[in-house]
């Protein structure tokens, strides 16, 4: 499916693609503008040498040309890394060099971020960026780029896509998919939302912009209040946070809307129901499968049952679970491997639950990740800094908080002579340097261990921080 999608927009030059964010259906982007782009970043790419089975990292904002950078790479078979800019220097340099990047595709900021202008930059934005070129050639594509010949290559077995989704600086953890495995996510969210041509489609991720184009839909990216009014969508794809954000504001809903990313509860998709929305679904994803499950607001409400009901599997996905009540998936739209690991017969979830019949039920999550909203916070890769003069130990843990969304607290450890509020003014600097991973609240208290070695017990911790805050 996904290599349907150039020669659509091509057969359509005229009709818009993406909409004026607030504005009803002004067209800022025609589709024939994303296949013309892609196709000359094609012979671009195609003319410094990339062929089939070579690594360019994306470090493009969402958007028209992000797309049109996938698509070009599609085209070429050349696969395509995404790379979070924000995130710590060394850490985006392990991960470039995991995925051995041969060319680093960036837009303008991010390339100033990278380069001369980063003080500058980095105070507008808050983007610290290792010096890209020291691990790749960079490349900028300027707004007009000759149009030369490109292979239009196939294979559906070839990998398109490596998502980073959490390691340490030396060992970077990241998805691969296939073609194949991103043409039967795409099939499964198009036959979900079954989307109109024509008719706008609001969402930001490329789970929810392509099957709208393929369709014939165009996309605004932003979902605000103003948006919501002018265009009255068919669809609108947003993140739990985004959808209690837009609910505070008053915001009224047309068609239907999906919701995802993080735990979704019944009361939040009633909510959606009540502000207008024909019918609103949790959506249950994974980097590694996108979508696994799906549940309307409706069935979710009727179910009584202990555990957290995510939905029905979406076709051609399975489940099941191993000894220790891990949910295990498994289908054409899961990943084809970590990278540098052999091919995966079941993707494991990390979430406890069970499956009855094609139905998934969770009962919470066994990895140690905390999910703060929509964003996906790894402990790990934090502590160290925090481990500042004043404190012994430092454990960020999740506590759960109103509408199944987590908490992020701090809980630390004073050295022995240390008052708790010294310890928290040594720990301002290295708590704003977190940015957007910045906890929310902040323990001081003797950290509980376990075992012979004396281990911090993180779920003793959580425990600890929500008896404090009351939780």
């Amino acid at each position: 499916m996904i290599d349907d999608l150039l020669p659509r927009l091509r057969s359509t030059p005229h009709e818009p693609a993406f909409l004026a964010e607030g504005l009803a259906r002004r067209a800022i982007v025609r589709r024939g503008a994303i296949a013309d782009r892609a196709l000359r970043i094609a012979g671009l790419l195609h003319q410094r040498g990339l062929a089939a089975g070579d690594t360019v990292a994306l470090a493009v904002r969402p958007g028209p040309s992000a797309l049109a950078v996938v698509l070009a790479a599609l085209r070429l078979r050349v696969r395509v890394a995404l790379v979070d800019p924000a995130v710590p220097p060394e850490l985006l340099t392990a991960r470039l060099r995991a995925a051995d990047v041969s060319t680093v595709i960036a837009d303008p900021v991010v390339r100033a971020a990278a380069g001369w202008a980063a003080p500058v930059v980095r105070r507008a934005t808050g983007l610290r960026l290792a010096e890209l070129d020291a691990i790749a050639p960079v490349l900028v594509p300027p707004r007009r780029i000759p149009l030369t010949p490109s292979p239009d290559r196939s294979g559906e077995d070839a990998e398109a896509l490596v998502i980073f989704t959490s390691g340490t600086t030396g060992d970077p953890r990241a998805v691969v998919h296939t073609v194949a495995s991103l043409s039967a996510g795409l099939t499964a969210v198009t036959d979900l939302t079954d989307v109109r041509p024509q008719h706008p489609v609001v969402g930001a991720t490329f789970f929810a912009m392509t099957p709208a184009l393929l369709a014939g839909a165009p996309v605004c990216r932003r979902a605000d209040r103003r948006a919501l009014a002018g265009l009255r969508p068919q669809l609108t794809y947003l993140t739990p946070p985004q959808a209690r954000d837009l609910l505070d504001d008053g915001a009224r809903f047309t068609g239907r809307v999906f919701t995802g990313s993080a735990p979704v509860s019944a009361r939040l998709l009633e909510r959606l129901r009540t502000a207008g929305a024909q019918e609103a679904w949790g959506v249950y994803a994974l980097t590694e499968a996108f979508p696994v499950a799906a549940v309307e607001a409706r069935v979710k409400a009727s179910y009584d049952e202990s555990g957290d009901l995510v939905g029905d599997l979406v076709a051609g996905m399975t489940a099941r679970t191993d000894q220790a009540g891990q949910v295990l998936i498994a289908g054409p739209g899961a990943a084809a491997r970590y990278l540098g690991g052999g091919p995966l017969e079941e993707i494991a979830t990390g979430d406890r639950g069970e499956v009855v019949g094609r139905r998934i039920v969770l009962h919470g999550r066994l990895k140690d990740m905390v999910l703060r909203g929509a964003e996906n916070i790894y402990p790990g890769l934090l502590e160290p800094g925090l481990i500042v003069p004043g404190v012994a130990q430092a454990l960020l843990v999740g506590v759960p908080g109103a509408d199944l969304d987590e908490r992020l607290v701090l809980v630390v450890e004073p050295e022995p002579g240390h008052s708790p509020d010294a310890v928290r003014r040594s720990l301002r600097e290295p708590l704003t340097a977190l940015g957007a991973a910045r906890p929310d609240a902040v323990v001081v208290a003797t950290i509980p261990t376990s075992g012979r070695s004396r281990k911090p017990d993180r779920g003793a911790t959580a425990a600890l921080a929500a008896a404090r805050l009351g939780g």
